[in-house]
């Protein structure tokens, strides 16, 4: 069979549309852990494109991952071992002898190799790469020297590159008889002596290009160059800004030291969204494969600092028990004043949060953005405060001249809390982003806070001034 033909069965088998093909072959997976035989096992497997595995792996128990990890550990698959979410591909390492880890990683590429070690203990992690052989260490260990989440450990160490004083014709010859070459590569770097990028020319121009041609003249001279100390999230940015498909990354010099390609660009996307979905919810690094008492143990300190704000409140209200006393109604409002401001300071952050990830909001437009909220927070609170006083005025008609006290007391407080939470949800964030905390952490409970203890507070407050 050709590589054609096997390069097309290969896209038949993860055809997205064939949802209800891949469920079946997930049902058939289970049903061999469970009671079939290894021969089996391994025909069947050898269906699964890696990804799909990988997928698998994370919806099965422990006790048939178990069984999978014995079977496949014997020639893990590089790939599969990859795609893996870390705390699976810890499970599987930790199945593993250092040597038989070393022999895994030996056939990545050093940007993956580095992300599987970089979860390792440091005493783990040494004792495998002593068994790596050295020209494959040397390269891992440039990328594990940066700092997580940096450019540096996530750039490919194993980049193309040429003099500036090459021709095409050299360069074609170059890459046709060099057998040392990445595997894949899209672009090549020109360098000077020194080793420094000066430009960054695709194959396809150099396939385009007359033999005799110099590459310097060629080559693209804006390039993007990224330093290694660069937080991986400003990456991504950059090549979303610049529509980029490859970046050098250089040392503090300017010499090239490896390259970022969009693959892993998407990579770090998809990791940054997660990471901010969850730290909003307040779970921090939670998985669905965590058992009961990791779960509590996670979500527990974030739910303590729920419970001492929420306290806050309870001693607002507890300020105005003799009001409350006298009205019962007050007590039947509270709620709606405190839960619109809420929702609104939560809007108000959710868009915060982003432009400050996104790096579209700066100290450039940063009051122009906080007048915008105030003014939304004005026109949102007038028009709900006619709503929420209409109604209270329709549903608690039998108070008499007091209903119509009531939907002035409610709409009076609705405009202030709305205001209040439109201010928050933009001004706290900033605030914390500023002073080196992530905003994705710890806005959210703070907004909520402000929202509850202002929203009680006011409209208690004009309950107490107009009422008694």
């Amino acid at each position: 069979m050709s590589e054609i033909q096997e390069n097309t069965e290969v896209i038949h088998r993860i055809d997205p549309d064939t949802t209800g093909e891949s469920a079946a072959q997930f049902d058939e997976l289970v049903r061999l852990l469970e009671s079939g035989s290894d021969k089996e096992l391994e025909t069947h497997l050898e269906r699964f494109h890696h990804s799909d595995l990988a997928d698998a792996f994370g919806l099965l128990d422990r006790s048939l991952r178990k069984r999978l990890i014995e079977l496949l550990k014997t020639e893990l698959d590089p790939d599969l071992l990859f795609e893996l979410e870390d705390h699976l591909r810890k499970e599987v390492t930790d199945s593993l002898t250092p040597a038989e880890v070393a022999e895994v990683i030996t056939e990545m590429e050093s940007d993956e190799a580095v992300q599987v070690l970089e979860d390792m203990e440091e005493e783990e992690r040494a004792e495998v790469l002593s068994s790596v052989p050295r020209e494959e260490r040397e390269d891992i260990e440039v990328g594990l020297a940066f700092p997580e989440d940096s450019a540096g450990r996530r750039m490919q160490t194993d980049v193309v590159s040429v003099g500036t004083n090459w021709t095409v014709g050299q360069t074609i010859d170059f890459l046709r008889e060099e057998s040392d070459l990445p595997e894949e590569f899209l672009d090549l770097f020109v360098v000077d002596e020194k080793g420094c990028p000066v430009g960054i020319i695709s194959l396809s121009r150099i396939l385009r290009s007359p033999r005799n041609t110099l590459m310097r003249e060629i080559a693209d001279e804006t390039q993007v160059l990224i330093p290694a100390e660069t937080l991986q999230e400003e990456v991504a940015l950059l090549f979303e800004k610049y529509d980029l498909t490859t970046a050098g990354v250089v040392d503090q010099g300017g010499k090239l030291l490896g390259m970022i390609t969009v693959d892993d660009v998407m990579e770090v996307a998809r990791e940054e969204f997660e990471e901010d979905i969850l730290l909003l919810g307040g779970v921090g690094e939670e998985t669905m494969d965590d058992s009961v008492l990791q779960s509590s143990v996670k979500r527990f300190a974030w739910l303590l600092v729920n419970l001492v704000t929420a306290a806050l409140a309870s001693v607002v209200i507890s300020m105005f028990d003799a009001t409350i006393e006298q009205m019962v109604a007050l007590a039947v409002l509270m709620p709606i004043v405190a839960s619109m401001g809420g929702n609104a300071g939560t809007q108000t952050l959710t868009i915060t949060v982003r432009a400050l990830a996104t790096k579209e909001l700066t100290s450039y437009n940063t009051m122009r953005a906080i007048r915008k909220e105030l003014l939304v927070g004005v026109l949102n609170g007038l028009l709900f405060a006619c709503l929420a006083g209409l109604a209270t005025i329709f549903i608690f008609g039998d108070y008499g001249e007091s209903s119509l006290l009531l939907g002035g007391i409610i709409a009076g407080a609705m405009v202030i809390n709305m205001i209040v939470a439109g201010l928050s949800g933009i001004i706290l964030p900033i605030m914390l982003d500023r002073a080196g905390v992530d905003p994705a952490v710890a806005s959210g409970v703070f907004v909520t806070t402000v929202t509850d203890v202002v929203g009680f507070f006011a409209f208690l407050g004009l309950a107490s001034l107009i009422l008694l």
